[in-house]
């Protein structure tokens, strides 16, 4: 007989990453009709990416952070160090085991760069709400994974172009500089003296983060689309096994081995389960790489997602209960 409270969750789960990808189709629909010009969606990106996604992290860690009841928060950031050194490990060892010459680049890129913000945020807040203690931590796990996309995404190409090396805006970028100041201001006391229309006005910001940032997926993959070329389908198979179904089992193994709190628990096989960073074949392109390819990459794996993700969360809430 199949246990309805896991029934319930996968359910819940499935949902979530639906709403997410119906956002994105909408974003490829309104591409395609032309209601948004490929002009306007590096604008919309940038207010996405430099406001809206650092004022929804300032706001909730504003609204749901509080030291005295996390005296454990400052290790976040080491568990994302584990989670890296791992990933890292897979990530190459599958570029040398499974992938072609050609795509080795582009293959362990996108295997190692998680989008680990926006999957995440949309789960735990379908799960648990969206005043949940998990999204806080979240966000202070997640903070350094901007600082290291920008400052080591070109390495796994051999040939770099000079837009890729490594600019200093890109290290200390708006997320990062928001997740430091929501975290000083909580540590000082701050937050409960706050004027009510500042704490607004960041979460009204922070609102358009998502489905912007899916809306704008959605487009940039239509306008790739348009100019897909080969279709590497063999490689494409071995990407989505190894994504969306081995990552997230490594991690669930390890995390049946140290035992965690569920808060890191749960994050660290979030991180595993999801698919890559949107912005993967950008970069790609600016390193040198072959942009189709990473493109093929995510948008395979985005889809799968819809299954892998509901099926890996169910797994992991048999071996470690929701609280």
């Amino acid at each position: 007989m199949v246990d309805c409270q896991h029934m319930d969750v996968f359910i819940v789960v499935l949902q979530s990453v639906l709403v997410l990808l119906g956002i994105g189709v909408i974003g490829f629909w309104i591409t395609r009709r032309g209601v948004i010009p490929e002009s306007v969606l590096s604008v919309i990106s940038r207010i996405a990416i430099d406001i809206a996604l650092p004022s929804m992290v300032f706001a909730g860690i504003v609204a749901n952070f509080t030291p005295e009841t996390m005296p454990d928060w400052w290790q976040l950031p080491l568990w994302f160090f584990l989670f890296t050194g791992i990933s890292l490990g897979v990530s190459l060892l599958s570029m040398f085991l499974f992938s072609a010459k050609e795509t080795r680049g582009e293959f362990a890129m996108n295997l190692f760069y998680q989008n680990g913000l926006f999957f995440p945020i949309i789960i735990i807040s379908g799960v648990f709400g969206v005043g949940s203690e998990y999204l806080p931590q979240l966000y202070l796990f997640i903070m350094l994974h901007p600082v290291l996309f920008f400052s080591t995404y070109y390495l796994f190409f051999r040939k770099t172009n000079k837009e890729a090396q490594l600019k200093w805006n890109r290290i200390f970028n708006p997320i990062l500089i928001a997740t430091i100041l929501g975290v000083a201001v909580q540590l000082a006391g701050l937050g409960r003296h706050l004027p009510d229309f500042l704490k607004s006005m960041f979460g009204i910001l922070g609102g358009m983060a998502l489905p912007l940032t899916m809306i704008i997926l959605g487009g940039s993959l239509y306008l790739d689309f348009r100019q897909r070329g080969r279709i590497y389908i063999k490689e494409i198979i071995k990407f989505v096994a190894i994504k969306n179904i081995i990552y997230p089992l490594v991690f669930i193994g390890v995390l049946l081995l140290i035992k965690p709190a569920y808060g890191v628990a749960l994050i660290l096989v979030l991180q595993a389960a999801v698919p890559p960073v949107t912005s993967t074949p950008i970069l790609t392109e600016r390193a040198g790489g072959h942009k189709a390819i990473s493109n093929q990459f995510v948008f395979s794996s985005f889809i799968f997602s819809v299954i892998s993700i509901p099926l890996v969360f169910w797994l992991f809430n048999r071996f470690f209960p929701m609280p």
